[in-house]
């Protein structure tokens, strides 16, 4: 008898730990607000994307592998900022480095790591994901990805891809495949590589919450384009992370999510250089008031706030600190000095729209701390931007800040 009951119980307390739930999930709440649940509480990103290269590196620099271990002196001036997350676009071949800079941000910080995959977006000559033996190759990289760090505290969710979506329309990296070359009309085209993308997008979904169900899943798309698609397609992500840039506020992007493709969404990246490309010198009141304004929108469309759509889960901006390279990656003796000529113009950040043919955007300047030829530390010297210290003070009082908005 004593024997039975023992079992009974044993069946009632494993039963209770399989439902248990999950470390990190979003909640949707009664008024169909999105919170993102970490460790049982409400969690906001308050985030960077993380690519600590120095001075003379371009992409290729191996951060991770660095004896002066940069991730440690960014994130002390991180947790002093507030900063609690940092987005990684893609892991790195070494496992256990991968693992250290996890394990050291977390459990010196506080600070939690999202991680990417680029989804052979960037591979020579192009994504074929309209090919099955590309889609293979994409997926085992990304469940690989998932096995290896999920068991990892510090992790906070997944995030696959970046703008690839772009792809589909022929923007950036097109591709096809012989059935849809034989679609004559254009536009009918477009939608059926929408169809495939966003249809592996989902497949990749559904085999890492089998591996995983701890942790969501979320799918990076520039803009809002193409989610009309996701939207059939693609109902197994969790999280919109949203590729972003339009100045001072979003605009309609949160009402138009909700309307189009009823997902939480991350601002993944988003921002504002401070190289004042018109007057052609360094404004970082410019940088500092388009990141204010930006976080007082994402904050008044966070979930149980009456102004707005309450579908953010929060940000990561672009980026915690310059790239010198950015601006001709193809040149090494270029990447030793900060480029102040403008890849590309953007009319939403107004400020230096009048630069010779509007083009506006520093690509090295988005740092929110600056990079010194001085050494520190056995690296570039960290030097904090206005943007820092100001997002600092909002996100220290974030209500009052919303409510002068408001009252506006």
């Amino acid at each position: 008898m004593l024997a039975a009951c023992s079992l009974f119980f044993l069946t009632i307390i494993l039963g209770a730990a399989s439902r248990a739930k999950p470390t990190v999930f979003i909640k949707k709440l009664k008024n169909k607000h999105y919170q993102l649940i970490v460790e049982r509480k409400p969690y906001i990103v308050k985030g960077v994307c993380y690519s600590p290269i120095p001075i003379g590196g371009n992409h290729e620099y191996d951060w991770w592998s660095d004896t002066s271990k940069p991730w440690m002196i960014d994130g002390k001036m991180m947790q002093a900022m507030g900063v609690n997350t940092i987005r990684l676009y893609q892991t790195h071949e070494n496992t256990e480095e991968v693992k250290t800079v996890i394990r050291d941000l977390y459990q010196n910080f506080g600070i939690r790591t999202i991680l990417g995959d680029w989804l052979g977006f960037w591979e020579y000559p192009c994504p074929f994901y309209g090919d099955k033996r590309f889609q293979d190759k994409v997926k085992a990289s990304v469940l690989d990805m998932v096995k290896n760090y999920k068991d990892e505290p510090g992790v906070l969710f997944w995030i696959l891809g970046n703008e690839n979506n772009y792809s589909c329309l022929g923007a950036v990296n097109p591709w096809s495949s012989d059935e849809i070359d034989k679609e004559p009309d254009p536009q009918k085209q477009k939608a059926m590589k929408s169809e495939v993308y966003y249809s592996f997008i989902n497949e990749l979904s559904r085999e890492i919450h089998k591996i995983d169900p701890n942790h969501p899943v979320a799918m990076g798309n520039g803009e809002l384009i193409g989610l009309d698609a996701a939207n059939k397609y693609c109902q197994d992500v969790d999280i919109v992370a949203c590729i972003i840039y339009r100045g001072k506020t979003f605009g309609n992007l949160f009402r138009s999510l909700r309307m189009t493709f009823d997902k939480p969404i991350l601002l993944a990246e988003f921002g504002a250089d401070a190289y004042d490309a018109y007057l052609k010198k360094e404004d970082q009141n410019m940088q500092a008031f388009f990141l204010e304004s930006q976080w007082r929108q994402i904050y008044e469309n966070l979930a149980n706030n009456k102004e707005g759509e309450g579908n953010c889960i929060g940000g990561t901006m672009f980026e915690w600190s310059d790239e010198w390279w950015k601006h001709a990656p193809d040149n090494p003796d270029s990447w030793k000095a900060q480029d102040t000529e403008s890849n590309w113009t953007n009319g939403s950040y107004y400020f230096d729209i009048k630069a010779e043919s509007n083009k506006n955007m520093n690509e090295e300047w988005f740092g929110l701390v600056a990079l010194s030829q001085e050494q520190e530390f056995g690296m570039n010297k960290r030097i904090p931007r206005k943007a820092y210290y100001v997002v600092r003070e909002f996100w220290k009082n974030p209500t009052l800040e919303v409510k002068k908005k408001v009252k506006k």
